[in-house]
């Protein structure tokens, strides 16, 4: 049993197909398919049906997958022992983002990190919770930048910043003219919401829920992107709530129905989360540094209140 026949065996649990493993594995089809077929004889097992369309992992090979994924974690482990020993920072890295972080926190601080940080190859992807928590289970991403606390067995959280929820809200609305809106004044009937998939829209709901007893979850209109929100909210079909750093950018002509929260100001907490594995720590490292550089100056409030980006109701105080 060699690491390179279990890199082969992850490729093909993973692409459900020998061809697109081999391609991804850099390697003939012939060649992955024999080292394989070699490993199963080895274990007098099969780790693949063959037989279905696309392959499917046998019983025991969905076994044999999981300790694969440890055991090549635990190898890769010595290069980054080396790589630390050497004060060496670069190589791939593969991040994930939320979408309701990647527009605003991208672009602060990916130039300051390149520049610092030339020889690390990153490898970006936007995507929903959900999808990144599966890719660092499996191994396809090294760390993401998404909303917490999530409470997953195998997945570290490094918090990086609190972001303030604030009110958009119409001259229409009802709430316009408060100086600071109170988090009892709100009613989800008539907040618009990002579509299902966004932890944010989530943490919205866990937010109302927390001052109402009406468990009527009844939404009008629900949407892809906060532009898209904000001008629905200026046709007066209701109001929504941004993640601060989105109102930074927001028009000149639309700053003044911002409306921040009274004490304390309901938030989210945003963290670096990773692998248990720790894989590649010295990136990660680096880059929470380089983003508490950038973020510090942007949001500076003292009194918050952590809102769970998970649908329960599980909210925490924190003053700092």
């Amino acid at each position: 049993m060699t690491i390179t026949q279990l890199h082969y065996v992850l490729a093909v649990a993973e692409h459900k197909n020998f061809t697109r493993a081999a391609q991804k594995v850099f390697v003939t089809q012939p060649t992955l398919s024999m080292q394989i077929q070699k490993l199963e004889e080895e274990l007098d097992v099969l780790i693949f049906d063959r037989s279905k369309k696309p392959i499917e992992l046998t019983e025991t090979g969905k076994k044999i997958v999981t300790q694969a994924r440890n055991i090549v974690n635990e190898s890769d482990r010595i290069q980054d022992i080396v790589d630390q020993q050497k004060g060496f920072i670069g190589g791939a890295f593969r991040l994930g983002i939320i979408p309701t972080v990647m527009p605003t926190l991208l672009p602060m601080f990916i130039n300051n990190f390149i520049k610092k940080y030339p020889k690390v190859k990153l490898q970006i992807e936007e995507l929903h919770t959900e999808a990144i928590i599966e890719k660092l289970k499996e191994g396809h991403l090294d760390a993401a930048i998404a909303a917490t606390p999530l409470n997953i067995d195998g997945i570290k959280e490094n918090v990086l910043y609190y972001e303030p929820f604030v009110g958009y809200i119409p001259p229409s609305h009802r709430l316009h003219n408060e100086y600071k809106i109170d988090v009892n004044d709100l009613d989800i009937d008539d907040i618009l919401l990002l579509q299902d998939g966004h932890c944010f829209k989530d943490g919205i709901i866990n937010l109302c829920k927390t001052v109402k007893s009406s468990e009527d979850e009844h939404f009008r209109l629900q949407s892809g992107s906060f532009e898209t929100l904000i001008k629905l909210a200026n046709e007066g079909l209701g109001m929504t709530l941004l993640p601060y750093l989105h109102t930074l950018d927001i028009a000149e002509k639309d700053k003044n129905n911002l409306k921040m929260f009274k004490d304390p100001v309901p938030a989210r907490e945003v963290s670096l989360i990773y692998n248990r594995s720790e894989l590649k720590m010295q990136i990660i490292d680096a880059m929470r540094k380089v983003i508490a550089s950038v973020v510090k100056g942007a949001i500076t409030f003292q009194n918050v209140e952590i809102i769970s980006p998970t649908q329960q109701k599980n909210k925490k105080e924190l003053q700092f």
